[in-house]
């Protein structure tokens, strides 16, 4: 079948293998957060959030219908939230949350990925001063930084921060506003439901270290084969990429 096909292949292997990942991680966090409290989104607030994180990633309404019912099954498997913290190439400062039900495994997994790629785990907060946790949305609008700052600050939101590039809006919040954030941003500002790439609490880097082409590569493979372990939820860094 030739090159051609085998390229081809091989990137729909690929999408079909980062989908799994994006639906196993949804699905796992849907059900913490389920799990935590009454399995109704209408009153379980994290329940909620998770979902609304997820759904702006694009997960399926069955992808999340499924790890809610899974919930309401008392004898389902625990998982457990772990985070590492450690430093890569160039000196980049990064942090690995995981949920899993072998605490053991995951953290086998992320010190060995760490080490492979020339980077260390360190002591719990070793790397964490170099990140703010914040409220995160993201989406796409002509209205302006100002009409969107004014309709937040109206809606009684702690806005920490909103830039604009083209079209493309990033609105940083006191984590507790994000949902408020988010009810306003719809409500008043008639930014729908589908437009956001962004809603979750997430860790934004204080700044960004600047790295030499070389750690630049590695810090990438790094950070993809981070992604890409099983019992890993998220991985946040202060490298820039660009």
């Amino acid at each position: 079948m030739g090159r051609a096909h085998e390229v081809r292949a091989k990137k729909i292997a690929q999408t079909n293998a980062a989908k799994s990942a994006l639906y196993n991680r949804a699905s796992k966090e849907i059900y913490l957060a389920a799990k935590s409290g009454v399995p109704d989104p209408n009153d379980n607030l994290a329940l909620r959030s998770a979902i609304e994180k997820w759904k702006a990633q694009h997960v399926t309404r069955d992808v999340i219908d499924r790890a809610i019912d899974k919930a309401k099954n008392k004898d389902a498997a625990a998982f457990v939230a772990g985070r590492y913290e450690g430093f890569g190439p160039g000196g980049v400062a990064i942090m690995v949350d995981t949920l899993t039900d072998n605490e053991k495994r995951a953290y086998s997994a992320v010190r060995a990925c760490f080490s492979h790629h020339g980077g260390n785990v360190g002591n719990s907060g070793c790397a964490a001063f170099n990140f703010t946790y914040m409220g995160v949305l993201s989406f796409d609008t002509d209205k302006s930084v100002e009409e969107i700052q004014d309709a937040l600050i109206l809606g009684d939101v702690d806005v920490q921060n909103v830039d604009k590039d083209e079209n493309t809006v990033e609105v940083q919040v006191t984590p507790s506003d994000l949902n408020k954030a988010r009810e306003v941003l719809i409500n008043d500002l008639g930014i729908k439901e589908d437009d956001f790439s962004t809603s979750e609490a997430t860790f934004v880097p204080q700044a960004l270290v600047k790295l030499s082409d070389e750690d630049k590569e590695k810090v990438q493979k790094l950070l993809e084969d981070m992604d890409a372990l099983e019992d890993v939820q998220a991985v946040y860094h202060n490298a820039d990429l660009n």
